[in-house]
């Protein structure tokens, strides 16, 4: 005991000599002031912990059997302050002892509900600092988060005005540490608080109102979106946090006041949609032009002139004004919203100010020595900016292209980094991928813009100089493997057993995932068609274009024939075409995955027109299941068959399939039964030009269209060129 101070050592020695609890709680007293004292070092206070025991402690804290002079409250106040002190200490806030008495702190909470009493309020407000003590260690955040911490504060927050804003800070606390798992499944509780904190963030116009933005910007962050999205519809507080922003937001603020409440609005939208911005019935654009027109000052004041580092320091703010940015482009570019000229003037001003001074930050940073070495929450940043930036770009094809060029190959890099950890994550964590968000791929937030990228010279040579469609082949491999979704394997030993079990099928989120796999398989299909149409030579010679054709061969076929998968089915099948149609020399008539590919394909084809004997049996239309989609199918399906015909013209014995199949049959039988005069013309074309490959390229088929009575198919939709190649002149 060489380190403990003299006085410090007498008090243990009392402590250690009482021989009953009236002469121990008599040395409490002098410990109140020991432990505030200079001497009083980490060693000091476990010696004078070790003294006194936690059990004495609990003892006082819940005595009910006191002298009549001595209040209950004065032994539970002398031991939360006791407690308050030691808990500072990570082996005593940490201790066993401590946390398997976190429910003796709780009760004293829920028991307390007089303001006015000042011992009340002591207690209280001990109790408080003993959770928020051992709130800042794992150990007793495991703890307070399994002793249904979050529940129980939410219910004092909820029910009472009593110091209640601790309560707050420790569930703020939990959030933070454990995300989206903090809430468990029931969203009663997060509304109930949200509701709670909502209406008062409304009605209060202090100081406070700026606290609780930020409370509400982690909650909206850290809740369960597949949860709560399921509930919101029919609660109040979106409206409340509306009405609270709203009125922020339109009044003289500064950077203190504006910062939390644009952080906040970012969450909201992110979570609600940028349809929660337009919840005023009489002016439903203002708030929505509002906020766009501040987070475009934001980024611009924040990035204009700045360095990487000067910008970072700003990373949270602007990261929500980020995040406010890409919603909003991308849903201006859904045309829901009605914009007159003025408006979409100023929104296209703004935001090319905005992004403007994002591209002059990444464009230093490309070019310094930080660039490849940036970790943390810098790297987060800087793909933030590559993010936001790739949104714009999706829309804007033609603003700042020399810059875009110049900072394209460090996109990529920062990109490819995001997707491939994202990846990682996914391989090593495939049994729990529904407990939290992995890391973010901003390769994927890339692909809309870079299927214009693959349309202009200058991005598709950056775009092979640093090797990007390799890092685009394996993001497809990648995402059709999320997409194509099988049941998990069954061990050996357990087949017999689960033989009788009902087919499983996919999580609600594992659903989410493949219907963004699918879109991203579409675009990625995209930017590998401008590829194959603009590269000629690298689609024929190069190895990453034959190993993708085979891989659409081997794949293809797989895929279920659902509604969900038909756009992405028609593009991969239409791609598969397209680099058929350039790789024709090295296709081999043996190869048994091109047989398959091939009738996959011509499903697609076949499938898309139909005459509807239910309503007019004359009428050639669009079949029911592609109605839903046609808007993103239609070219691609007028391209699919010109370039069908194109390969039967450069491998005639494809055209087996077609007639083995039944389809160039089936293409007369439809046409014969359409009225005269009401066939469009691009379908009669596109039906045509393939029947007229498929004479030229087989000797069978003429014998098998006029059996299906071509003749008068020709007669009635003027198939001039098919009539001279089956009847001559």
């Amino acid at each position: 005991m060489t380190e403990i101070a003299e006085p410090i050592k007498k008090c243990v020695a009392i402590l250690g000599a009482a021989k009953s609890d009236t002469e121990k709680f008599a040395a409490l007293f002098m410990v109140t002031k020991l432990v505030k004292g200079k001497d009083c070092t980490d060693v000091a206070k476990k010696a004078l912990f070790d003294s006194i025991g936690f059990k004495f402690l609990k003892k006082l804290m819940l005595a009910d059997n006191v002298p009549n002079d001595c209040p209950p409250l004065v032994y539970k106040s002398v031991a939360l302050s006791i407690l308050t002190s030691f808990c500072e200490l990570e082996s005593l806030a940490t201790s066993k002892e401590l946390l398997d008495n976190i429910p003796v702190f709780y009760n004293i909470i829920e028991a307390a509900d007089d303001e006015d009493d000042n011992d009340n309020l002591t207690v209280v407000t001990e109790s408080y600092k003993c959770l928020q003590a051992i709130a800042q260690f794992e150990p007793g955040q495991k703890t307070l988060l399994e002793s249904g911490a979050i529940s129980k504060l939410a219910l004092v927050y909820a029910n009472k005005s009593f110091q209640t804003d601790e309560a707050l800070r420790i569930i703020v606390t939990l959030c933070s540490k454990f995300g989206p798992s903090a809430w468990g499944e029931d969203p009663k509780i997060f509304n109930s608080l949200v509701t709670r904190i909502g209406l008062d963030f409304e009605t209060d116009h202090s100081d406070r109102k700026f606290e609780l933005c930020t409370i509400l910007g982690t909650f909206l962050f850290t809740c369960r979106r597949d949860v709560i999205l399921k509930t919101v519809e029919n609660e109040i507080w979106p409206q409340s946090v509306y009405t609270g922003l709203n009125d922020i937001l339109k009044s003289k603020i500064g950077k203190n006041q504006r910062d939390p409440a644009l952080k906040l609005a970012a969450q909201a939208i992110e979570l609600l949609g940028v349809e929660w911005t337009l919840n005023d019935e009489e002016k439903p654009k203002q708030f929505y032009l509002l906020l766009l027109q501040l987070a475009a000052i934001e980024v611009r004041m924040q990035m204009d002139n700045k360095s990487f580092n000067q910008a970072a320091g700003q990373a949270e703010l602007l990261t929500a004004c980020f995040i406010i940015l890409e919603l909003s482009v991308n849903y201006m570019a859904t045309d829901q919203l009605d914009l007159d000229q003025k408006e979409k003037q100023q929104i296209y001003t703004a935001l090319k100010g905005a992004f403007s001074g994002v591209m002059s930050v990444l464009t230093k940073l490309s070019t310094s020595e930080a660039r490849n070495n940036l970790s943390g929450k810098d790297k987060s940043f800087a793909a933030a900016m590559v993010r936001v930036l790739s949104a714009w770009l999706a829309q804007e094809t033609t603003a700042m292209r020399p810059q875009l060029y110049q900072v394209l190959p460090y996109m990529f890099q920062l990109a490819n980094l995001t997707f491939q950890e994202s990846r990682q994550y996914r391989l090593e964590n495939k049994a729990n991928l529904d407990a939290a968000e992995g890391p973010a791929d901003v390769l994927r937030v890339m692909l809309p813009a870079m299927c214009h990228l693959a349309v202009e010279d200058k991005a598709r040579q950056v775009l092979f100089k640093t090797k990007q469609d390799e890092v685009l082949y394996e993001c497809l491999v990648f995402h059709f493997s999320i997409a194509h979704w099988k049941r998990p394997p069954v061990p050996r030993a357990e087949r017999l057993k689960r033989m009788n079990e009902p087919e499983p099928k996919p999580t609600a989120r594992q659903e989410d995932e493949m219907k963004d796999s699918r879109a991203a398989i579409v675009s990625l299909c995209n930017i590998f068609m401008n590829l194959t149409v603009l590269e000629v030579k690298v689609a024929e010679d190069s190895l990453l274009f034959s190993n993708l054709l085979k891989f659409i061969f081997e794949n293809l076929p797989e895929l279920k024939d659902t509604p969900d998968n038909l756009v992405m089915h028609g593009h991969l099948a239409v791609l598969g075409l397209l680099l058929l149609k350039q790789q024709a020399k090295k296709v081999k008539k043996n190869d048994f995955t091109i047989c398959r590919y091939i009738q996959a394909t011509i499903r697609f084809l076949w499938d898309a027109y139909i005459v509807d004997e239910s309503n007019d049996p004359t009428a050639l239309v669009v079949a029911m299941s592609y109605k839903e989609h046609w808007m993103e199918i239609a070219e691609l399906w007028f391209l699919g068959m010109q370039t069908m015909s194109g390969v039967i013209l450069q491998v005639p014995w494809i055209s087996e399939f077609a007639l083995e199949s039944g389809w160039a049959e089936g293409i007369i039988e439809t046409l014969r039964k359409v009225k005269i005069g009401t066939l469009p013309g691009n379908v009669k074309s596109a039906f045509e030009d393939l029947l007229c490959q498929l004479v030229e390229a087989n000797p069978d088929v003429p014998a098998k269209l006029k059996k299906a009575d071509a003749l008068r198919v020709c007669r009635n939709h003027r198939l001039m060129e098919l009539g001279k190649k089956l009847f001559g002149d």
